[in-house]
């Protein structure tokens, strides 16, 4: 019986061995898959990472359109409704009737007040320095005023928000000569 379990004992550890070589095979295979599967995992979060970037920059990206497309709407329905504040402007200095008068600058007050709210703003013209960027001159008077003084405002100027959406027409001052 010796030699029966001895060859039992040498059979047994040996199956033992095999089953422990199988075993670390499979544990290194597990591994290496677990840390393949980990690679892909983290290229998977750094592309939905990227992915969502993206997305907040084409969010912003639209939003910003968005605006400027409202922007760009507001200054054409302002710029085409400035023609009417310039006839109001004209029946007033017309108008010599107190109830006609009255209704007129009432009218034209509102009118004015929903445009401002829209960030219409009237530029001050008359005897101020003339500014290219905020008036047009259409004609210059030898005067005694400072070069460049505006005397007179012939159609008011307006900007909305911070743009000039129509300059002032008027007559700038140019100082006589001595001679």
């Amino acid at each position: 019986m010796t030699d029966e379990s001895t060859h039992a004992d040498a059979e047994s550890e040996t199956v033992e061995e095999e089953l422990a070589t199988q075993l670390e095979g499979w544990t290194v295979q597990l591994q290496e898959a677990l840390e393949g599967q980990k690679k892909l995992a983290e290229e998977r979060l750094d592309q939905l990472k990227y992915l969502q970037a993206d997305f907040d920059n084409y969010r912003k990206k639209f939003d910003r359109e968005k605006e400027l497309i409202i922007a760009l709407a507001e200054d054409r329905l302002v710029t085409e409704l400035l023609p009417i504040v310039d006839d109001c402007e004209r029946i007033l200095k017309g108008t010599t009737e107190t109830v006609q008068r009255e209704g007129i600058v009432l009218l034209n007050k509102n009118f004015m007040k929903v445009l401002e709210n829209h960030g219409l703003k009237r530029i001050e013209s008359v005897g101020k320095k003339f500014d290219p960027y905020f008036h047009e001159a259409f004609c210059v008077e030898k005067c005694d005023c400072d070069n460049g003084t505006i005397l007179e405002e012939f159609q008011p100027g307006y900007m909305l928000k911070m743009k000039v959406i129509r300059p002032a027409k008027v007559k700038v001052a140019e100082k006589k000569s001595e001679e």
